[in-house]
């Protein structure tokens, strides 16, 4: 959707995020709530924060457009510090999205998705443009427009909440558990409706969840935090989950670790076309479905190897010795 910028708004590249020794203190507490926290999250990429309750995940993530400030050390957003902007610009440039929504509730959607726009300056014409636009991205009927926030459900307005971070075509996004109050069926396919729209949004996402396996699924990169806001480990999900750093992030990521390497990976990725006939029984499963589907697929049905398809084309067969590697194969 080349319109979302060529009509309505410049492009504004995504911008790294670096952390440089970075510590904060609230009064009164012994510990840190960040202590000495150094980390890059490159343009373009998703960074989940993860951490057990106090572990300062939420903290680091406010830390980036100041609505906490860092006692010492450092934040910089494209090479600029963030203490050089001013706060109500640094922000205006930073699109949020909180688990709650925090849509107006006396307002339309529209006007929703409006505030900061509208608080820039922009014309009406230019402001309902952005808005059909964005409702087409988040994929909404732009009827929403007109409703008021209590005549959504919760993943509608999940949408909207996610369309107005984006009004503006900002660099940076943060989300603070953006899809925690959501039912598990909501949660899911608005998970995925996200990383469909990665792509064409192309921004810097700092993501909070307590939930590791969120984590995994959304993002490229993943910080581990203990108590005290220390940074326990640092990298991509395979990485942790393959090598993870010490026996506090191997029980964080869950025990069953191995078993979810396999949501990293692909049924073609796997797949060798014609090295085993297909003799057009068993089970299949689409090529774009992950290892963790195909294993569960092949214990359901109780063979001992599975049919990928890419439409109606069979392209092979994977075995259960061939999952069992995948799990066991060290990253790369």
């Amino acid at each position: 959707m080349s319109a979302i910028r060529d009509s309505t708004t410049r492009e504004r590249p995504p911008a790294d995020i670096v952390f440089d020794h970075v510590t904060k203190r609230y009064p009164g507490q012994a510990t840190p709530a960040i202590d000495d926290l150094s980390l890059t999250v490159p343009a373009g990429e998703t960074c989940c924060l993860v951490g057990p309750s106090g572990g300062g995940k939420t903290t680091a993530m406010k830390l980036i457009n100041r609505l906490i400030d860092v006692d010492s050390g450092d934040i910089t957003i494209g090479g600029r510090s963030i203490r050089s902007l001013e706060v109500t610009a640094l922000r205006r440039d930073i699109g949020y999205v909180i688990q709650q929504v925090g849509l107006f509730p006396h307002m339309t959607v529209a006007a929703n998705i409006g505030v900061i726009p509208g608080l820039l300056g922009w014309s009406g014409d230019r402001i309902r443009a952005r808005t059909d636009e964005l409702l087409d991205l988040v994929r909404l009927d732009r009827d929403f427009g007109k409703r008021y926030p209590a005549q959504l459900s919760g993943g509608q307005q999940q949408r909207v909440g996610l369309a107005r971070a984006l009004a503006v075509d900002p660099p940076v996004m943060l989300m603070d558990e953006p899809f925690g109050a959501l039912d598990p069926i909501t949660r899911t396919e608005i998970q995925d409706e996200f990383l469909n729209l990665e792509s064409e949004i192309d921004k810097t996402v700092v993501f909070v969840t307590h939930d590791i396996d969120e984590a995994i699924k959304m993002g490229d990169r993943i910080a581990v935090f203990r108590q005290g806001g220390v940074l326990a480990q640092y990298g991509t999900a395979d990485e942790l989950l393959a090598h993870p750093a010490d026996e506090y992030v191997a029980d964080f990521v869950g025990a069953d670790r191995g078993l979810k390497r396999l949501s990293l990976r692909t049924m073609r990725d796997v797949v060798t076309p014609d090295v085993l006939p297909d003799d057009g029984e068993g089970p299949s499963v689409d090529a774009d479905a992950s290892l963790r589907i195909g294993l569960s697929t092949l214990f359901a049905a109780g063979t001992d190897s599975v049919r990928v398809t890419d439409g109606d084309r069979v392209l092979g067969r994977v075995t259960l010795a061939e999952l069992q590697g995948a799990v066991t194969r060290s990253a790369v």
